[in-house]
């Protein structure tokens, strides 16, 4: 079954295992997200559900997109994104999709926004390895050459060079799920997930998983 949810970042922080092994994981506020609108074959052509997650005043929240929360009676929401569930027949405009959808050491993909890190050069952004810093050497960290004269004359697409690093979407596949705390709308994902703290992320079942 596919599965998703939008949560909040936390920040990571350590557990210990029963056999007494250290864990380093990242906590997520996971929910609960309220089902806003259910999208069918019959009408839109697919079955997803479209969800709200996080609060915000209704004073900052333009008249079509309030009248459509209102529907809901539940506030305005921060995020509205599109979950695509299997069966949505078990849900209604309303309902809430709480981290419970998950179990402990179930296999999920994280997808957020990665840290910007404004504009880089080549060894930062890409690794590479510059030249040498003694002997009169003028090229530390420079790129290079990035292209023939006579032909081709231009620079290929997707040539590594400096720019823009981070602030884009990324999804880490394979993480694992080591506590889930439904009083508390929380989940300990094993390992690190993109983003900064406090920023929203989806966690859906892992595409990969068996």
């Amino acid at each position: 079954m596919s599965k998703e949810i939008l949560g909040k970042k936390l920040g990571m922080t350590q557990i210990f295992a029963a056999d007494g092994r250290r864990i380093a994981v990242t906590v997520v506020e996971a929910g609960p997200c309220v089902v806003v609108q259910k999208k069918t074959v019959d009408i839109d052509g697919y079955n997803a559900l479209q969800v709200g997650f996080g609060s915000k005043s209704a004073a900052r929240v333009n008249k079509p997109l309030m009248g459509h929360f209102k529907k809901v009676g539940q506030g305005a929401f921060s995020h509205l994104k599109e979950l695509r569930f299997d069966d949505i027949d078990n849900f209604k405009p309303g309902d809430q999709i709480t981290c419970d959808i998950f179990t402990p050491g179930e296999i999920v993909d994280v997808c957020g926004i990665s840290k910007g890190k404004g504009f880089q050069g080549v060894i930062k952004r890409w690794n590479f390895a510059g030249g040498r810093s003694t002997h009169g050497s003028m090229f530390h960290r420079a790129p290079g050459s990035i292209g023939a004269s006579a032909w081709p004359s231009r620079v290929f697409k997707g040539k590594k060079m400096a720019g823009q690093m981070g602030n884009k979407r990324v999804t880490t596949q394979n993480l694992q799920i080591v506590e889930i705390r439904p009083e508390q709308n929380l989940l300990l994902i094993k390992g690190a997930i993109p983003g900064p703290k406090n920023s929203v992320v989806a966690i859906r079942k892992g595409v990969k998983a068996k």
